[in-house]
């Protein structure tokens, strides 16, 4: 890896610095540079911003909700889910809000143009503001830190800031990335990867969706301004220019990387080719070993080709359901789940005999996938030929959510939601996979459904398995509700499943995989709504940190 090393005190940025202007690294003199010489030039504060990309997550695995399993029980849901001594949830946020808070404050010597500097003290508080945002999802309120600290400084033993003065300062400097970065159509080809403007504002519309809905359904004030925010962020975005991808199945692999890919706001870079690689991950190959098995949770909430479903958003059977649902017993083959379904199912998991990772899918549980299913949804077979060396870029914020974001928000908000901004969000995104049924005012009404429930159910199945599952039933106030229930897999049937050996699984009366019983899932809901504080955080600030309730 080619580095330049700045050697710097405790309070001042001591990192790798990479160049993703051109996905590749570039090449810059192993010497080291004194803070005092370093924040001259653009360059320099580019490179100091470099940093805050660098610092990014990588391909997670979440598994803690109800649509999909990793190789083991996950701690969250059964009840072992314990304070931590220390935790990166908590340090890793922080130690990127130091990095921006570092460049905000040495970014003022630098002897360039008003707008070049601003330019990338936005892309300092965008990402501190994501930053923050992660604290608050997990933790509620947390210290709200906006200047770099030394070992000494009083500030360490600071308390809890609470979240509504978080909020602000989040909308704050996104509504200042907002001026300053620039337009998503602006952005030149060598800067792809960068923030914009889009990014600052679907990020605040993530941002006051989460508030608002977590204030209205946890009995918090103020819950409105968070959703009136996430409608003007979301509207500035759907008049930014930014369209769907063509191709749903081809947007989580290689195909859908790069700056001809106008759906995507925010991406973390991998490279172009394992032989030129900034990063590697191992997405693919995860896959494969059944690290992110769907579930028959997830199956379910997917609607059949007359737009109609047959589970509710608790996951029970409704009495008004499609004409072509089965009954889960009565499934004669593996295949039958994708029958008269929503496109989008055909491209989130493989079928039987479907080319998969190493040849046609045989369902089975003895490869990993504890559910008998196997994902297809991100799964690159170029990434997967070598181990550790996956380049398809991770998508953090892409313009699908920001449409989902939009109509969830107006809903909440307004009680009510137009067809007019239903054919903007939740048509266009049926539309893209050819599920011809829309969703209109008429149609709910007709067929007795309940539209906040069609809204999250559409969000549900397009970002399905992006990540936002967990938060979603934390901010609904669901997760007591579907998080204790039975996690089901698919059904066995002695055709389909080949040399399986039928006294390895766990089946119901309707021979369905049961991966994990309800009697052995717990959610708290005295305490699993947030975090634990990791213990040495407590300790560190002479005890002003508090704990979460109820968490000992």
């Amino acid at each position: 890896m080619k580095v330049i090393n700045i050697s710097i005190k405790a309070v001042t940025l001591a990192t790798l610095i990479i160049f993703l202007g051109s996905c590749s690294l570039d090449r810059f003199p192993e010497t080291e540079f004194s803070d005092q010489d370093f924040w001259n030039t653009e360059n320099d504060l580019k490179f100091a911003a470099n940093r805050l990309y660098q610092q990014l997550g990588g391909v997670q695995l979440d598994a803690r909700a109800d649509d999909n399993v990793n190789q083991t029980v996950n701690l969250t849901s059964n009840g072992a889910w314990s304070i931590p001594s220390t935790s990166g949830e908590w340090s890793d946020p922080y130690d990127m809000i130091f990095t921006a808070n570092n460049i905000l404050e040495k970014g003022g010597r630098a002897s360039v143009a008003d707008e070049v500097r601003n330019r990338y003290l936005a892309e300092a508080r965008f990402f501190r503001a994501y930053a923050y945002f992660q604290l608050v999802q997990r933790y509620g309120d947390v210290p709200l830190v906006t200047a770099t600290l030394d070992f000494d400084s009083e500030e360490l033993e600071m308390p809890r800031t609470a979240k509504s003065e978080i909020a602000t300062q989040i909308y704050e400097d996104l509504d200042f990335a907002k001026d300053w970065l620039p337009a998503f159509g602006a952005l030149p080809t060598i800067d792809y990867g960068r923030v914009t403007k889009s990014s600052a504002q679907a990020l605040k519309a993530r941002v006051g969706l989460f508030l608002g809905t977590f204030g209205k359904y946890h009995g918090e004030s103020g819950y409105e301004e968070h959703l009136q925010q996430a409608i003007e962020a979301a509207l500035f975005v759907m008049n930014e220019g930014h369209v769907l991808f063509a191709d749903y199945g081809r947007l989580f692999v290689n195909e859908g990387d790069g700056p001809a890919n106008k759906e995507n706001i925010f991406v973390k870079i991998y490279g172009e080719s394992s032989s030129n690689l900034i990063l590697g991950h191992n997405y693919s190959r995860d896959l494969e070993n059944g690290r992110v098995a769907v579930t028959r949770n997830l199956i379910r909430q997917y609607l059949y080709e007359d737009g109609l479903p047959a589970y509710n958003e608790h996951n029970e059977l409704k009495e008004n359901r499609s004409s072509f649902y089965i009954q889960e017993g009565d499934e004669e083959r593996y295949n039958s789940i994708f029958d008269h379904r929503d496109p989008r199912l055909s491209y989130t998991l493989f079928q039987a005999g479907e080319q998969a990772y190493k040849g046609p899918w045989i369902p089975t549980t003895t490869l990993g996938s504890r559910t008998g299913y196997a994902t297809k949804k991100g799964f690159s077979a170029e990434d997967w030929q070598i181990n550790s060396a996956g380049t398809t870029d991770k998508i953090l914020i892409r313009y699908g959510e920001v449409l989902l974001t939009y109509a969830e928000a107006k809903y909440e908000l307004d009680g009510e939601i137009s067809d007019s901004d239903l054919n903007r969000t939740i048509n266009a995104l049926r539309s893209r996979v050819g599920m011809n049924v829309e969703l209109t005012n008429a149609f709910v009404a007709n067929h007795q459904l309940n539209m906040l429930e069609e809204i999250r159910r559409e969000r549900t199945v397009e970002l399905a398995l992006e990540g936002f599952r967990y938060t979603d039933i934390i901010r609904w106030k669901l997760a007591e509700i579907v998080l204790t229930q039975h996690i089901l897999g698919a059904k066995y049937n002695q055709t389909d499943w080949e040399g399986a050996d039928v006294s390895n699984l766990n089946l119901n009366d309707d021979e369905v995989v049961v991966v994990e019983a309800a009697s052995t899932r717990r959610f708290d809901t005295a305490k699993d709504y947030l975090y634990p504080v990791p213990l040495n955080e407590i300790s560190l600030s002479g005890g002003n940190v508090t704990q979460n309730p109820n968490w000992k």
